[in-house]
């Protein structure tokens, strides 16, 4: 790709980028939320249409007209937000738009299932089953059939945006021997990740954009120190740490209290507190439970046994009503089809847990609401901090804050966050870092769940392990380490 220029309305989204991908290689393409990622990669998918600059394929030089073209060329993307079709199985999805048909022009599903069971096997899952409807998986299993359906078109080059932004790190290990496999084949790899460490363990060369331009293309990973890469990114540099834990939460009960709390097949016997100005850190792999405590906490899910008390009160299970009133706060994992109404202004989004607080008369006092939202956005340094946008066009991180600006301005006692840095860039992180500890310091008892066991470690004050669905540790933060963690949830036992 060679001086692309993509112009919205009012906006120059790429202004003159090159990036060049050799066959066998794993070529990462970085920076901040805004930078152009996703236009590019999506003008590369044949989705946009450049308004100048030139793209050559193995020689010679091709225009995208549209996705199929990309596809038919060898050039599969996988986005970020899965375009998969709930509705349908793991092998419709995976065989969509190119069907396996019998000699009477009838989808034949024997032959679909048993290749989608290859590739999946492919793909180090061979447990998921290719009949299984999509809607009713994980994220992280719907990542997985995204990525066999990339594989399904025999590509040359596979663009990955974010594919670990819901894995474990035993996923993450599965997923870099995938692509380990694939380089060997000579299939090209664009791997785009917010998590530089990944960038260090599988990618070959780099990228980097800023604001819509290249600032440094083809460097070679190897040597290429990550502060230099924040630099590039960021224009300044920035050191990747957690905020100071300080004292830690003062002494005193627990605000929230779960006791023996499960759910039949999730999670079982689950018991914890956390006091007031406390983050507790949740870790454990994909599918362990982890989320579902957090749902469960929060009533969006039912439990089967036990109880969750606030303040001294016990819940009513399953009702999200109730643990709002409670005091509790949740931002999910999917901040986009979970958190937020991406269409409705930035406001709107923040004061949607509390609208009661601004109905007079049967009537919508909108000015205060607006006067509220930005108090609260500016007390989180929202950028830009135009509560009449819409939620959408803000980047990951600010999108974040908005979700917290929510409970902020509803007062809660509790605030649980699943993946709280999920598809946010390395400058936002720390910010976000920074507003869950000042949170956590205004008194507010915090619950975090997150793939990374660096970040559970890095900002919680006690951590929790969890495997198979049993909680199996809990301890201070600063009295266990990342190895420690990683062998307990792998093997179900305390190292």
């Amino acid at each position: 790709m060679h001086d692309i220029v993509k112009h919205f309305p009012g906006v120059k989204a790429l202004d003159g980028i090159d990036l060049d991908v050799r066959a066998g290689e794993v070529h990462c393409l970085l920076g901040q939320n805004g930078a152009g990622k996703s236009t590019l990669i999506k003008v590369l998918a044949g989705a946009h249409q450049p308004n100048a600059g030139r793209i050559t394929w193995r020689g010679e030089e091709v225009r995208l007209p549209n996705p199929q073209a990309a596809i038919k060329l060898g050039i599969a993307t996988i986005y970020q937000e899965l375009d998969l079709v709930d509705g349908l199985t793991v092998a419709e999805n995976i065989h969509l738009g190119h069907e396996r048909r019998n000699r009477w022009g009838l989808n034949a599903a024997g032959e679909s299932n048993a290749a989608a069971a290859e590739l999946l096997a492919r793909l180090g899952h061979p447990e998921v089953s290719p009949t299984t409807e999509v809607g009713r998986m994980s994220a992280a299993g719907k990542q997985i059939v995204s990525m066999a359906r990339a594989l399904s078109h025999d590509a040359k080059l596979i663009v990955m945006d974010e594919p670990s932004a819901v894995l474990d790190q035993e996923e993450v290990g599965r997923l870099f021997r995938v692509i380990r496999d694939l380089t060997a084949q000579n299939v090209a790899i664009v791997y785009i990740s917010h998590r530089l460490e990944e960038i260090r363990e599988i990618g070959d060369r780099v990228t980097v954009l800023k604001d819509g331009r290249t600032v440094a293309t083809g460097l070679e990973v190897a040597d290429t120190p990550t502060k230099e890469v924040i630099r590039l990114m960021t224009g300044r540099s920035i050191d990747y740490v957690f905020p100071d834990r300080g004292e830690g939460a003062p002494p005193g009960d627990p605000v929230l209290r779960v006791e023996g709390l499960g759910r039949t097949g999730e999670f079982s016997g689950v018991s914890f507190g956390v006091r007031p100005g406390e983050i507790v850190g949740i870790a454990g792999m994909v599918g362990s439970g982890r989320s579902e405590i957090l749902e469960t906490i929060y009533g969006a899910r039912k439990p089967t046994t036990g109880s969750v008390t606030v303040a001294g009160k016990r819940l009513r299970p399953g009702r999200v009503g109730a643990a709002m009133a409670a005091g509790i706060g949740f931002a999910p994992e999917e901040r986009k089809s979970q958190a937020l109404v991406l269409a409705d202004p930035i406001y709107r989004n923040v004061t949607i847990a509390s609208l009661p607080r601004f109905t007079r008369r049967g009537f919508m006092d909108s000015d205060a609401e607006r006067k509220a939202a930005a108090d609260s956005t500016g007390t989180l340094d929202l950028r830009p901090n135009d509560v009449e946008r819409a939620a959408g066009t803000l980047s990951g991180g600010n999108q974040q804050k908005v979700v917290l600006a929510r409970w902020l301005l509803r007062d809660c006692k509790v605030l649980l966050l699943d993946e709280p840095s999920r598809g946010v860039d390395v400058g936002a992180r720390t910010e976000i870092y920074a507003l869950v500890r000042s949170l956590a310091a205004s008194g507010i008892a915090v619950v975090v769940v997150s793939s990374e066991i660096e970040e559970v470690i890095g900002l919680s004050d006690r951590v929790l392990v969890i495997s198979d669905g049993s909680l199996v540790h809990d301890c201070p933060a600063d009295e266990i380490d990342e190895h420690q963690v990683l062998d307990m949830v792998m093997e179900g036992e305390v190292a």
